[in-house]
């Protein structure tokens, strides 16, 4: 438990760097060394992701995560279809 507390920090933290130095990079678009580090902290930030979605599962359930079968998104049917609808 203590392991994925420590990776959740760590995401935590370049977290929030990521999206501090893409603020900073709205106003200063040109400012080469903040390019640099956001390339950077981005590139850590997925990798620290990626581990934890291997050893714990996803972070987020909305696009971020990759799916095996996207076409069973179409070939399963919609909440509405289901089988424990009742028919009136």
């Amino acid at each position: 438990m203590c392991k994925m507390n420590d990776l959740l920090n760590s995401i935590q933290v370049y977290q929030f760097c990521a999206i501090d130095l893409n603020l900073f990079l709205d106003n200063y678009p040109d400012n080469t060394n903040a390019k640099e580090d956001y390339c950077r902290v981005s590139a850590k930030l997925k990798e620290l992701i990626s581990q934890y979605e291997k050893e714990y599962g996803p972070l987020t359930n909305f696009g971020s995560s990759y799916i095996e079968n996207p076409e069973k998104w179409i070939n399963t049917p919609w909440p509405w279809e289901n089988m424990y609808k009742e028919d009136k």
